[in-house]
């Protein structure tokens, strides 16, 4: 049996430093690489209006839901059960984690629901939603878009 000398004591440190470190710095890059971006250019000027914006959004009552049916996705926007068709301003189909796949979906509404062709796989997907009322408010939300129906 070999003696354990100061030599392995401190190659056995180093090397378990190496590894942490190398492992820490593979995880920052990746969580840096997959980081979808910002939702407001300035924070504290987006949290000015925000009072105001939800309570104008919340105002609308709708109930909003998507879902994938097959290579479709489904979004239903209601109000009291009645279908609602508000101009859709923009739309992105994404991860909730990379915008590597994100896709910009292009609805049309067929009298009760929008649908769009999309290219899905299993997962975890949200739909970022924004749409222009009849009366000019906007309604934001990430929608979590469901499973299959």
């Amino acid at each position: 049996m070999t003696e354990l000398k100061g030599k392995h004591v401190a190659a056995m440190f180093v090397s378990g430093f190496a590894i942490i470190i190398s492992v820490n710095l593979t995880l920052a890059w990746n969580a840096v690489q997959t980081f979808p971006g910002l939702e407001v250019k300035n924070s504290y000027v987006a949290s000015q209006s925000f009072d105001a914006d939800r309570t104008a959004q919340l105002a609308l009552g709708w109930d909003v839901r998507a879902y994938l049916r097959g290579d479709q996705l489904v979004l239903e926007i209601a109000k009291d059960g009645a279908p609602v068709s508000p101009e859709i301003v923009s739309a992105i189909f994404s991860r909730a984690t990379s915008v590597s796949v994100d896709q910009t979906p292009e609805f049309t509404f067929d009298g009760t629901t929008f649908t769009a062709p999309v290219v899905a796989g299993t997962g975890n997907w949200n739909l970022r939603l924004v749409a222009r009322a009849a009366d000019g408010t906007l309604f934001r939300q990430r929608i979590i878009v469901a499973d299959a129906k």
